[in-house]
Formats: C-alpha cells, structure tokens, sequence
C-alpha cells in the first residue's frame, strides 16, 4: 500500500514540475517583433555564471539582424537573414547558409524577453 502511494505521489510531482518550465508557444511573428539588447547569456538555467553581452537584436518584417556584435576590439553588425515562427517556436537563418538556429521562448512580458537555444543555452533580452 506504501508504495502504491509513494508511486502516486511521485508522478504528480513530475507532472506539476514539467508545467513549472514549459516552454511558450509563440504563435505569430510579432510575438518578438522589435529591437532587443541581449544583456547576458547562460549556458543552463541553473548556471551562476552569466556572460555579459553586447548585441542588439532587430526583429523586423520578417527579418531579424544582430548589431554591434563585439569581435577582437571592435564591433560589427550581421547582415539580416530571414526568421520565422515554426512549429510555436523562433526558427532564424543562420547568415550564408541554408541552415536555421532555433529557439524557444522561455519568459516574456513588455520588457524582457529569454530565449533558450536548441542546445540549452539561456539568452536574456531588454526591450529597447
């Protein structure tokens, strides 16, 4: 009988802890649309060390550019490459290649924005 309610009491935890980091479903293009600087980076959520950052992305028409992306000293702006929501989630080409980078969105409210990246890495943005 102890286990039968240990057993019942483990999987609806598991099941109230996969609600608690669901992933938004973005629905339409403007769900990101806009100027975002990103002010750090982490390679896991549960990672204290965050990495500061410098670039701002631009999402506009269908089309998303990075700028003052810091490189050896100086700064440089990507071209824009095309970007889409598939499958309720951010799918942006990868520049000079026919490849995408997805991400999924984490958090969102008028001011802030976390995008996680498909190999794990947490992307934390500012509405500018």
């Amino acid at each position: 009988m102890k286990k039968t309610n240990l057993a019942a009491m483990l999987l609806i935890l598991s099941v109230f802890a996969g609600a608690v980091y669901a992933d938004i479903t973005l629905q339409s293009p403007a769900e990101v649309e806009g100027t975002w600087k990103l002010d750090h980076s982490k390679n896991s959520l549960t990672d204290k060390d965050s990495v500061p950052r410098e670039d701002t992305w631009v999402f506009k028409d269908g089309k998303a550019t990075i700028l003052h992306i810091p490189r050896d000293g100086k700064y440089y702006d990507q071209p824009p490459v095309n970007y889409e929501i598939d499958d309720g989630k951010l799918k942006v080409a990868l520049v000079g290649n026919s490849r995408f980078d997805l991400f999924t969105l984490v958090e969102k409210d008028a001011n802030s924005m976390t995008l996680k990246g498909k190999f794990g890495g947490y992307y934390y943005f500012i509405k500018k």
